[in-house]
């Protein structure tokens, strides 16, 4: 009956409104939660409690205050009882959830269990982002996180080719790739220029890439990363906003990278073709 019933093509289009609207919904909320974990994660605090509250005054905010994006306009980016202003980027971040929802939907619409588990990653990627810009660390919770569930979950990751064991052997494979391919350019950095060229966490986060995206995947996120990284790096440079022996987090970079590979695979030869 169902499947008759969505042979109508009005039933069909409502459907199909329907689950855009409920991927949307859902990244908006866990850009929201996201904004928990990128603060409270690397303090060492609790994701659940307390409840949210306003920074300033700590009073707590009522649940028709914390409507992912909405909420944060008609309060005209202040707190209700301090009038505090409360940051730009907590709809930012709801946005770019709702954003990779979207994108996910867009790209694998119709395989619900695959799609729920890309966006899940996604937002762990989104959530290193803003952590290492903050704080120059990568939480193992998120990096390893990112590499036992790419493993465990490679048999629906039908990107990695093959059947179950061909699945879960791309998804281990490239977890080590990553995490050697990663070892080995900050420790070529390393001796090159006398300094940390990588963190542990960025080698750690790269496995985790590999877990998801396989050897070939784990590659061109890192190709992407040191093309971005190095050209934004530049003009920090030439703008005078950094000098010269200043780090720069790399984990944004790699996360970027990560998010575009999940989606896209490169060109053989990246980014020298271009």
């Amino acid at each position: 009956m169902i499947s008759n019933a969505f042979q109508d093509p009005t039933s069909a289009a409502a459907f199909q409104t329907a689950a855009w609207a409920f991927w949307v919904l859902t990244g908006l909320c866990l850009g929201s939660f996201s904004n928990v974990v990128i603060h409270r994660l690397p303090r060492g605090r609790s994701l659940v409690r307390p409840g949210s509250h306003c920074p300033r005054c700590r009073r707590p905010v009522a649940f028709y205050d914390n409507v992912p994006v909405l909420s944060w306009l008609l309060l005209r980016g202040r707190c209700r009882h301090c009038e505090k202003p409360i940051s730009w980027r907590y709809p930012l971040v709801e946005l770019l959830g709702g954003l990779l929802a979207a994108a996910v939907w867009r790209h694998w619409e119709g395989q619900w269990a695959w799609a729920a588990a890309a966006l899940a990653a996604l937002i762990a990627l989104l959530c290193v982002a803003f952590i290492d810009c903050d704080t120059f660390l990568i939480p193992d919770e998120l990096s390893l996180g990112l590499a036992a569930a790419g493993i465990l979950l490679s048999p629906l990751n039908a990107g990695l080719g093959g059947a179950f064991w061909g699945r879960l052997g791309a998804s281990v494979g490239g977890a080590v790739f990553g995490l050697a391919l990663c070892w080995g350019v900050a420790a070529a950095g390393e001796k090159l220029f006398k300094r940390e060229a990588m963190g542990a966490g960025d080698v750690k986060l790269l496995a985790g890439v590999g877990a998801w995206t396989g050897a070939l995947g784990a590659f061109d996120t890192l190709m992407l990363a040191s093309f971005v990284g190095a050209g934004y790096g530049v003009w920090l440079l030439a703008s005078g906003r950094i000098k010269r022996q200043e780090p720069i987090p790399f984990g944004p970079y790699l996360s970027l990278g990560a998010m575009i590979t999940f989606f896209y695979k490169l060109p053989l030869g990246f980014p020298f073709n271009l």
